[in-house]
C-alpha cells in the first residue's frame, strides 16, 4: 500500500535545514526520506545499517528514497569464485588447474 497523496512526500525536517545544507559531510540515517531538490549536485553519505555509502545527488534521483541508493545486503559472488570460497569454508584443499598452453 502506498502513502496517501494528501499527506505529501515524507522528508525529514533536518534535511531542509540551512545548517545541514552548509555542512561539508552530509550524513543521512533516514533511508525512508524522499530526496529533496535542494540537494542536487551535492554528495551525501547514506547509512545502510553498518556503514555510510557515498551518493551523488542528480536531478534524476530527486523524488526517490535515499534507501534505494545504499544497499543493505552484500552481493553474493557468482561462478568459480563462489565455488572456491565454499570449498575453502568446508576445509577442502582447493588447487587451481594449471593453465593450458596455446598452440
Amino acid at each position: 500500500m502506498t502513502r496517501s497523496t494528501w499527506k505529501g512526500k515524507f522528508i525529514y525536517k533536518f534535511l531542509l535545514n540551512e545548517k545541514f545544507l552548509k555542512r561539508k559531510k552530509k550524513n543521512i540515517w533516514t533511508r525512508n526520506s524522499t530526496i529533496p531538490a535542494s540537494l542536487i549536485g551535492k554528495a551525501v553519505f547514506i547509512h545502510n545499517g553498518l556503514q555510510f555509502y557515498k551518493c551523488h545527488i542528480t536531478r534524476e534521483k530527486v523524488g526517490f528514497k535515499f534507501g534505494q541508493f545504499a544497499y543493505t545486503r552484500a552481493l553474493a559472488p557468482k561462478g568459480d569464485a563462489w565455488k572456491a570460497k565454499k570449498d575453502k569454508k568446508a576445509g577442502k584443499n582447493v588447487k587451481k588447474a594449471p593453465a593450458k598452453k596455446g598452440k
